[in-house]
């Protein structure tokens, strides 16, 4: 490491921005796993719950198209990354406090809105430490990490319900405290490692090469196009519990039990892929489109281990998408118009997400037959634009 660099190696910087990330994710995954009920208690109907979360999640993602290019045009990546946290983690315990159903509803909102605040400049500040300890095996790494947190967060608020009686304030208030917990570590990461980018100075000359002002990579668009088509044949797990539960093939109480698994297989997958990314590349993203088209094929089955296998691939798959593919965007455009990339990314995949969750509910009312053909023929073409992408990127 370089004079100009921290007191802090790259894999610790990883491993401590991984609590962070897990300390948030018991928050805010916490609240989103009563999110439903909670609105509902206050008066909410279906239609507003929906229109509601559909907000925050189109806010989540879209905004960042925005966020993204003015932590570039700043450089405060710091400062946008701890916004977007105390956003999040000040919401959450407002959430369960508060006894109206409009101001509920904004602070449901304004929790997605935090995340698209910090996420460009969170995934620019993890990509410089990735660029010392592997782009792949950081990426996953701190994914697993966010898994963790997305597990415990809906446990300790499911306890505190039926420790209260299903009163919400307290089931939220207590994640005040990991809340505070990821404000104090981010200050005390951004005092010890002020500029993350001297990671990356330190192992490469290309840090500095491309200005904010610069176009993204055209290797870049193509790659963002494979993900899009990646994700518009994605079925989600909710399409997939409504054909578990409606099949009589498990018990409403066990689907989340199926979830955890499926999250635990997240994780792995994420390892076992971000690890591989580091040792033959991009190649390693083939496994994705073959996911997904084998998630339908098996989870819309009538048979129980089927399903159960589809939904756990669902979760590899989900694993990949939430790990190595940010590491491939890290690879792919420099730090200059970084954070700008994310942004676009995340626009890019949750526009796709929800076509793939649109179309995947419709044709499987139709015919699951054609859901699986259909879904198989979209991720031939993400093949295909994987293969332009990589001889795009070897070319430049």
């Amino acid at each position: 490491m370089s004079e100009e660099a921290t007191v802090m190696r790259p894999w610790r910087f990883v491993i401590w921005f991984g609590t962070v990330s897990l300390l948030a994710d018991f928050v805010y995954e916490g609240a989103r796993s009563v999110t439903g009920p909670l609105l509902a208690s206050l008066g909410a109907s279906a239609a507003l719950i929906g229109v509601v979360t559909g907000a925050g999640e189109a806010a989540a993602l879209l905004l960042r198209l925005g966020s993204g290019p003015l932590a570039d045009r700043s450089g405060r990546f710091w400062g946008w990354a701890i916004a977007g946290y105390a956003l999040t983690v000040a919401s959450v315990p407002a959430l369960g406090a508060t006894g109206v159903l409009w101001i509920a509803c904004v602070l449901v909102i304004a929790e997605r809105v935090g995340k698209a605040v910090r996420a460009p400049a969170k995934d620019t500040l993890l990509s410089h430490a990735t660029a010392a300890t592997g782009r792949g095996r950081g990426f996953a790494v701190h994914e697993a990490m966010d898994q963790v947190g997305a597990l415990i967060g809906p446990l300790t608020v499911a306890g505190m319900l039926a420790l209260t009686g299903d009163d919400y304030g307290p089931a939220l208030g207590i994640l005040a405290l990991p809340g505070i917990a990821v404000l104090a570590l981010l200050f005390r990461l951004r005092r010890q490692v002020p500029d993350p980018a001297a990671y990356e100075r330190a192992v490469t000359r290309d840090a500095e090469r491309q200005e904010p002002g610069a176009r993204l990579p055209r290797a870049f668009w193509v790659y963002a196009s494979f993900t899009a088509a990646t994700m518009a044949g994605f079925a989600t797990f909710g399409v997939l519990s409504f054909h578990i539960v409606a099949r009589g093939l498990l018990p409403t109480a066990a689907v989340p039990l199926l979830y955890a698994a499926a999250m635990a297989v997240d994780a792995l997958a994420a390892l076992a892929t971000g690890w591989a990314y580091d040792r033959v590349g991009p190649r390693v993203l083939i496994v994705l489109p073959l996911l997904s088209a084998a998630v339908p094929a098996l989870a819309f089955t009538d048979s129980l281990a089927p399903v159960v296998l589809g939904s756990l691939l669902w979760g590899a798959a989900t694993g990949v998408q939430e790990s190595t593919l940010r590491a491939t965007v890290a690879d792919l455009v420099a730090p200059g118009r970084r954070a700008t990339a994310y942004g676009v990314f995340a626009a890019f995949v949750g526009a796709a997400a929800f076509a793939g969750g649109a179309l995947t509910g419709v044709l499987y009312d139709v015919s699951i037959p054609v859901l699986i053909a259909v879904v198989a023929a979209i991720q031939a073409a993400a093949v295909v634009l994987l293969a332009v992408s990589g001889g795009m990127r070897r070319r430049a």
